[in-house]
Parts: structure tokens; sequence; C-alpha cells
């Protein structure tokens, strides 16, 4: 399990949040009680807020780093955070939200835990999440392969894995009677200031497991090959640096007899 960094994760705070608010607006109806599964270091708290300003919140999230600094800044009294894994943690009662804001993608076994959250869903209610679906793209490919390479092969294996799911998927695997799913998937261009920008994104998220894996003495040597191939995949423009990234959404609504 690599440990995460959230000041390094709300480098780019604004981008990672947009898809948020975009899954927010497709969430019908009033929702009292709200589970946030991977919340980080709750930064999207006040956007759930915002929307629900009666709703008992909790973010949970298997980081200790991201709960002791959501619980540290969190001001909302409505709300609080707690530590646990997403295939393992469920509400004691069941709740009119589960939302996930990209989350998913590091559970192997998502495509068995997610249907079961359905089961903790008051009648009613609503999985949302949204997940990235951009492990075709270079960022991702290029790791894998600089992963693969000697002298990392023997640290890295495994740790650069594609966890892509596609939006059909995830419609086969949760439609069906009583229940309305809606699914989509949508590509960002995001324009990111700073050198090596694309490097200092993936830094955050998709390349942490690969630089926690690798012995100290190798890191940097990594670092360096990796942020090279970044530059030329992503060459930097005046107005700053282009990373397309396809995102996967899905509303599933139990239907009210």
């Amino acid at each position: 399990m690599p440990q995460w960094s959230p000041q390094t994760y709300l480098q780019f705070a604004d981008e990672r949040s947009r898809p948020f608010v975009d899954l927010l607006a497709r969430v019908p109806g009033e929702r009292r009680t709200i589970v946030d599964l991977g919340c980080g270091p709750g930064h999207l708290t006040a956007l759930m807020r915002s929307r629900w300003p009666a709703a008992e919140i909790v973010g949970v999230d298997s980081s200790p780093e991201m709960i002791a600094t959501a619980t540290a800044e969190n001001t909302d009294p409505g709300a609080r955070y707690v530590e646990g894994a997403i295939g393992e943690w469920f509400p004691d009662e069941p709740v009119d939200l589960i939302i996930s804001n990209a989350a998913f993608q590091w559970v192997p076994a998502q495509l068995e835990i997610v249907p079961r959250l359905r089961e903790h869903l008051t009648p009613g209610g609503v999985l949302a999440f949204q997940v990235p679906n951009n492990f075709r793209g270079p960022s991702h490919v290029l790791l894998r392969e600089l992963a693969a390479a000697d002298p990392y092969a023997r640290y890295a294996e495994g740790a650069a894995l594609s966890r892509g799911v596609t939006a059909a998927t995830y419609l086969d695997l949760l439609a069906g009677p009583g229940w309305t799913v809606d699914a989509w998937e949508t590509t960002y261009l995001h324009v990111l200031a700073g050198e090596d920008a694309v490097f200092g994104w993936m830094s955050g998220t998709g390349a942490r497991p690969v630089l926690q894996a690798l012995p100290d003495e190798l890191r940097p040597q990594f670092v360096e090959e990796y942020r090279s191939v970044l530059r030329e995949a992503y060459p930097r423009q005046p107005y700053g640096t282009v990373l397309p990234f396809p995102r996967v959404f899905v509303v599933v609504a139990q239907d009210v007899v």
C-alpha cells in the first residue's frame, strides 16, 4: 500500500476536483446521509455541503495521512472522516448516497465490490462515482514500460498496472431490474502550469506506487528518465502543458416503486 501525500495530490486541486463537480450535477434529489469513499484530504466536502446543506457526511479513506489532513482541516460540524479500506468498510446503516471520486481504480476486486455497495443504500438511494480511464495514455504507457525495464523491474513489478474500466463495463455490471444507470465518459484537456507538470501530476497519483517501490538509490535515476520521456510526450506550450484525461462517470439510482 503506497503512502499518499495530501500536499502532492492537491498540487492540481482544481483540475482533480472538476470531475467531481460534474458528477454532483448528475446526482438527483435531496441526500441526507452521504458516504464519500476514497475521500482523500477532504477537499471535496465543501462541494457536497453546498449541494446538500443539511446532510451528514462521512469520508472514508485507507490512507492515514489523508484522514489526518481531512480531520485537521475540517471545519464542517456535519462531516467526519474515518480510516478504512473501500472493500472492507461499510456504513452501519443504509445511506442515501455513496459517492466516490477517482478511487475505485485502486481496488483490485472493484468489479465484485462496487455492485455490493448498492446493498447499503436506502430506498431511492444513489451510488455515484467517477474513475480515470487514461491508462492507455502516454503517461501510463511510458510508466509501465520504464518500470518493466532494468534495473527497475525487479522492484516495480506489479506497481504500474493498467486499471481502466469502460463505461460500458460498468453499465453491464450495474444495470438490472430496480436500478437506473447513467454511464458516460468525458475527456478533459487539463492545461497544467509549471515545469514538468505531467510528472508533478503523476507523482501524486498513478506513478506513486512505482516511485515508492524503488530503492532510494534508484529512484532519482528513474525520476529523471521518466521526466525526460514525459517532456517529449507532452511538450510544453506557451500557455502550459496539455494533459488529455479520459474519465468514466456512473450514477446508479434505485428505482422507487
